[in-house]
C-alpha cells in the first residue's frame, strides 16, 4: 500500500513538525515530546482545556489548538495513547493558575494515562484538573478497548463547548459541567467502506469485503455491529442516524447540531450526499437543524466511510458553539 511517508517510526514525530511548520503563529511544540500547545501557552485569566490520543485521526486533536478551543493537545503514536509522562507535561504548560480540564475519549489506555497525569501534575506542582470522558458512540457498549461505549467524533463538540467557556473567563467547575453538557446529550455512530492501513502495517487492519460495508466500526477499525453488503447512501445515512435519534430520544420541536465527518478516504461530495439525507431525517423527527458541520473532523488514517453525530441543543449550548474560535481545522466568527 503506497504512503506519503518515510520511515513508519517517524510519522508522527515529521507529523508534528509539519503542523508546526504550517502553522507557527498558532501552535508550538514543547521540547522533546509529542505534545503541540497554542503559542501563547500558558493564557492568562483562564482555565485551559486539554486534549490528546493517538495519532491517526487527524485534525483531531492539535487541529482544535488556539482561541475558542483547545490549549493543549498530546499526540501518542498511531492508535496509541500519549503517555502520562507526556499528558502531565502538557497539563503543566497550559496550567495558568485557573486549572486545567482534561478532556478525554473513552479508551482504556487514554483514561489510564490522563488520570495518572493529572495525579501527578496535581503532586508536582498542585496544578488543579478535572476531567470529563467523552462516549459518545452508541454503536456498542463495550470494545476491545473499552469499558462501556467509545468516544469519537461528539468529542469536537466538547472541545467547542468547554473551550468557549473557558474563554469566556469562567472557573474550572463551569468549563467541566458544560463539557459533560454536551456529553449528556450528544450521540454518533460511523460505518466502514474499506478498512485504514496503519504505516507500521502497510496493510488492511481488518478485511472487508468489496461488496461489504461496516457498521458501527470504531475510529481505529474495532468491530461494529454488523456486516453487511453494501448499501446506497441514503439507507446508510438512514442506519446511522436512525440508531442515534433512538438514543437521544430528543423532544418533537427540538433544536440540534450535526456533523457528518468522514474517516480520511471519503471524498466530500459523498459526505454532502449523506447529509442531504440526514437533515431530511431530522425534518420528518420535527427535529430543526441549527448548524450543520461537513467534513473531516475525526479520521481513522485512510479509511473509507463516515459517522454522523447529532448533539441537542439548549440556548446555553448554541451561545457557546457560535462563540468565536480560531483554529487551524476550525474557525468561527
Amino acid at each position: 500500500m503506497k504512503k506519503l511517508i518515510n520511515e513508519p517510526s517517524d510519522v508522527v514525530d515529521e507529523m508534528l513538525d509539519g503542523m508546526v511548520a504550517a502553522h507557527p503563529d498558532e501552535v508550538r511544540r514543547l521540547p522533546d515530546s509529542n505534545v503541540l500547545v497554542r503559542n501563547d501557552a500558558p493564557v492568562d485569566g483562564k482555565v485551559a482545556v486539554v486534549s490528546g490520543g493517538g495519532s491517526g485521526h487527524e485534525p483531531t486533536h492539535a487541529g482544535y489548538l488556539g482561541p475558542g478551543m483547545l490549549d493543549g493537545a498530546a499526540a501518542g503514536e498511531v492508535f496509541t495513547s500519549p503517555t502520562a509522562d507526556e499528558v502531565n507535561e502538557m497539563i503543566q504548560a497550559c496550567d495558568a493558575g485557573k486549572g486545567v480540564l482534561n478532556v478525554v475519549k473513552n479508551y482504556e489506555g487514554d483514561v489510564m494515562n490522563f488520570e495518572t497525569a493529572a495525579e501527578l501534575a496535581e503532586m508536582e506542582s498542585d496544578v488543579e484538573v478535572a476531567e470529563v470522558v467523552v462516549n459518545d458512540d452508541v454503536a456498542v457498549e463495550d470494545s476491545l478497548y473499552t469499558s462501556g461505549r467509545r468516544g469519537v467524533c461528539g468529542t469536537i463538540f466538547v472541545h467547542k463547548v468547554a473551550g468557549a467557556m473557558a474563554d469566556r473567563g469562567e472557573d474550572l467547575d463551569e468549563v467541566q459541567r458544560v463539557a459533560q453538557k454536551v456529553i449528556d446529550n450528544v450521540a454518533t455512530m460511523g460505518t466502514a467502506l474499506t478498512s485504514c492501513v496503519t504505516p507500521e502495517k502497510g496493510e488492511p487492519t481488518f478485511d472487508l469485503g468489496e461488496e461489504e460495508i461496516e457498521l458501527g466500526i470504531g475510529i481505529h477499525g474495532e468491530p461494529g455491529v454488523e456486516r453487511t453488503e453494501m448499501m446506497p447512501a441514503d439507507e446508510i445515512t438512514e442506519r446511522l442516524t436512525e440508531r442515534v435519534l433512538d438514543d437521544l430520544n430528543p423532544e418533537s420541536g427540538a433544536e440540534v447540531a450535526t456533523i457528518v465527518n468522514g474517516m480520511g478516504g471519503t471524498p466530500l461530495m459523498e459526505l454532502y450526499i449523506v447529509n442531504r439525507k440526514l437533515q431530511s431525517l431530522l425534518d420528518e423527527r420535527d427535529l430543526t437543524t441549527w448548524d450543520a458541520w461537513v467534513g473531516d473532523y475525526m479520521t481513522s488514517l485512510d479509511m473509507q466511510g463516515c459517522s454522523v453525530t447529532v448533539l441537542v441543543l439548549d440556548d446555553e449550548l448554541k451561545e457557546l458553539l457560535s462563540h468565536p474560535a480560531d483554529t487551524p481545522a476550525l474557525k468561527v466568527r
